[in-house]
């Protein structure tokens, strides 16, 4: 009987489907029920409506609690039916769980998912070596990363890093937004060359709602072009990695590097604290240094120790070097005149 329901779902194109175990389930159901009314003695509380369904669902089941059993040869016979129906059922919907399992893997490995994250990175473009570093950047601090790589890249190129994978045409809207591009924090533009991270960055800029485009370069005097798709991407060479991260992380930061490795603009310098004052508190350092000279203090050494961003009520010894941001650099007597 069982066989001859699966091969009527077959010609019915039901088998294969979620409908399968349901149709199966039902029709013994129905079956095994006149059935078994027929083989039980008349008035046996095994067939009555209240009580038929709970067998069947603990015999289907294979738990079999026993509280219910037939009482004849022939109802033995039905039991048996009704088991061989539940295991058909049941290997059914196993069958089914691990085709949707297997079948959901392989749409992530070929990148054919839709992401459905908000406040992401995402990095369109690929590259072995490079994009695992920049990723594994971006994870550290629990930021979630999408990378959405051309179509030459086959299968997910780094599923043990935790991050999604999105494949196809990097000028495609339609791939952009399965990348989550217009709900995502920034975007990093990272082409294959300067000419195709134009055309890229053009669709990324198109899709984007509010998230922060950055887009490397290798060479940047191609900035004055990319400031025609928008004035507000950023454009960071595309040899510094830990610049770019920084960038995705932390909008403007290149901006404030490049302002400090400009002549210029702000500069960063060391002075050596004067032994005739002794030691002396960070906060007063920072204090005279930014008061009078409109500087601020980013670090200090002490001997061979290197304290960056000290705490302001650390103590610094006579000689140790104060490393800081100003407009130029200050001579001992200077500071000494404002820690006084």
């Amino acid at each position: 009987m069982t066989i001859f329901i699966a091969r009527l779902l077959a010609r019915l194109t039901l088998l294969g489907t979620w409908w399968t175990p349901v149709l199966v389930f039902a029709a013994v159901f129905a079956t095994s029920w006149p059935l078994m009314a027929l083989a039980e003695p008349a008035g046996s509380a095994l067939v009555q409506p209240g009580t038929y369904w709970w067998y069947f669902v603990v015999t289907a089941a294979t738990v079999g609690y026993g509280d219910f059993a037939p009482e004849t040869t022939a109802g033995h016979v039905v039991g048996a039916y009704v088991i061989v129906g539940g295991i058909a059922t049941l290997t059914t919907v196993f069958t089914r769980i691990a085709a949707a399992l297997e079948q959901s893997r392989g749409r992530r490995m070929r990148g054919a998912v839709t992401v459905d994250h908000s406040g992401h990175v995402v990095l369109l473009g690929y590259t072995p070596g490079r994009t695992e570093q920049m990723a594994d950047e971006l994870m550290a601090d629990g930021t979630r990363v999408v990378v959405c790589a051309w179509e030459e890249v086959a299968t997910h190129p780094m599923p043990e890093h935790g991050v999604e994978f999105v494949r196809g045409d990097l000028t495609d809207e339609s791939v952009l937004r399965r990348a989550g591009v217009q709900r995502a924090h920034s975007v990093l533009v990272d082409a294959r060359d300067d000419n195709e991270a134009l055309a890229v960055a053009l669709t990324a800029d198109h899709v984007t709602e509010g998230a922060h485009l950055v887009v490397a370069l290798r060479d940047l005097r191609r900035v004055r072009h990319l400031r025609y798709v928008a004035e507000s991407l950023s454009c960071v060479q595309w040899h510094s990695p830990y610049m770019i991260t920084e960038e995705l992380r932390d909008p403007g930061i290149t901006e404030i590097y490049a302002e400090l490795t400009t002549h210029g603009g702000a500069g960063t310098y060391s002075v050596r604290l004067p032994t005739s004052l002794g030691p002396v508190p960070v906060e007063r350092c920072q204090t005279a240094l930014g008061r009078h000279y409109g500087a601020t203090m980013l670090a200090a050494r002490s001997g061979d120790a290197l304290l960056v961003n000290p705490g302001w009520r650390s103590e610094l010894p006579a000689g140790a070097v104060l490393y800081y941001i100003g407009s130029r650099r200050l001579t001992a007597d200077e500071l000494t005149a404002a820690l006084r």
